[in-house]
């Protein structure tokens, strides 16, 4: 062979040895076991050239109501092997093959011009103000933890990483963490409060959406919370749709696909957004077979109105739950009603939801106080 044929062997050998070693550290890794002590060890997630964004055929997704903690926004990402895909259910979770990955990085718009530059951070709405198509701008907000759902042989296990100062990578925190910020509104105002970062055990309290089983499940991959349209590299498109398209989802139906509202858009009604608030950020307690079925208050989209939705239902909590208050919803009257005075109190021993919040959601409130107050029945004998 001639030294020119010689060169060019070598060269084609050289991109294909750079091109298979690319792909490898471009796709993400399944560990079947084990707690691998660094985020970037999953490799589902990249933080270069000031983008923290995601690897091969790792799908970006959001929820038509996100549930609310502490202002924060989240990038949320699944990915499945190759060859395996979520079976559609209407209504449940969809169910994931093993070796799936789903994770949400929580973080915040940093407020620039206040505090300390790590804990400075503005007080806006959970949507898309500091995403690319693929990622986050890290020059732009503040990472806080990156939680992961991972599906492996014997169920679905939680791991919880903290992101260190640089935003180079996240470390695995078990025991949880506590990241202390100041949250600055538009004006300026601002309150400084301890965002906290669950323990793996916790991670159940939410998660664990079943009494009897206590089995983790995702809470967002469903039809009505992923029936919505985003804003992928390749454009805008039906997040179920393009799941199907891509052999993350087998068994998606042509019609009849629930939805649910975008909470703060006014083109929904006001039941349909407090309905959809209720449900993301309750039911997976407050369901016909959760860990709060016993107080038979139920914020399940298909509850019936009336008493398991908590309209003149008396509550089964007792003392300083109830806030003196003999409803949990009292129509008309949501000074009255425990839903509201839960919501409104961060008091471990009161506040609803129980886990994931340390301040309140005053938009939230303000929302179910008005679904309350447009209702018109009465309780009791009149």
């Amino acid at each position: 062979m001639s030294i020119y044929f010689r060169l060019i062997a070598i060269l084609v050998c050289a991109v294909a040895v750079s091109a298979c070693d690319s792909a490898i550290e471009n796709e993400p890794v399944f560990h079947p076991e084990g707690n691998p002590r660094v985020l970037s060890d999953w490799n589902i997630l990249q933080a270069e050239n000031d983008t923290l964004r995601t690897t091969d055929r790792v799908l970006p997704y959001d929820l038509n109501s996100p549930l609310f903690t502490d202002y924060a926004h989240k990038f949320r990402t699944i990915w499945m092997p190759e060859g395996s895909a979520a079976q559609y259910r209407e209504n449940d979770t969809f169910d994931f093959p093993v070796g799936t990955i789903i994770s949400k990085t929580f973080y915040y718009p940093r407020a620039e011009g206040h505090g300390l530059v790590n804990d400075a951070v503005s007080q806006s709405d959970d949507y898309a103000a500091n995403l690319t198509a693929r990622g986050i701008l890290l020059d732009q907000v503040r990472l806080i933890e990156t939680r992961l759902l991972v599906r492996r042989a014997n169920g679905w296990t939680a791991l919880p990483y903290v992101w260190n100062d640089e935003q180079t990578d996240a470390f695995l925190k078990r025991a949880g963490d506590i990241e202390y910020l100041e949250l600055f509104e538009a004006d300026g105002t601002f309150m400084q409060f301890p965002y906290v970062v669950p323990n793996a055990n916790q991670c159940a309290g939410c998660h664990a959406s079943n009494a009897t089983t206590r089995e983790i499940q995702p809470i967002g991959p469903k039809s009505r919370h992923l029936n919505r349209s985003y804003a992928y590299e390749e454009g805008m498109e039906n997040q179920l749709t393009k799941l199907e398209s891509v052999g993350f989802l087998e068994g998606l139906p042509g019609s009849g696909i629930p939805q649910n509202a975008v909470w703060n858009d006014p083109a929904y009604s006001l039941d349909a957004r407090a309905r959809s608030y209720l449900d993301i950020n309750c039911s997976h307690c407050h369901n016909t077979v959760g860990p709060a079925d016993t107080s038979g208050l139920h914020f399940e989209p298909w509850t019936e109105f009336g008493a398991h939705l908590g309209v003149c239902k008396t509550s089964v909590s007792a003392g300083a739950g109830t806030g003196n208050r003999l409803y949990d919803i009292d129509p008309g009257n949501p000074g009255g009603s425990i839903v509201t005075f839960r919501m409104e109190s961060t008091k471990p021993d009161i506040m609803m939801p129980e886990l994931g919040r340390s301040t309140v959601h005053n938009e939230g409130v303000e929302l179910v106080k008005g679904w309350i107050s447009a209702m018109t029945e009465t309780c009791g004998p009149e």
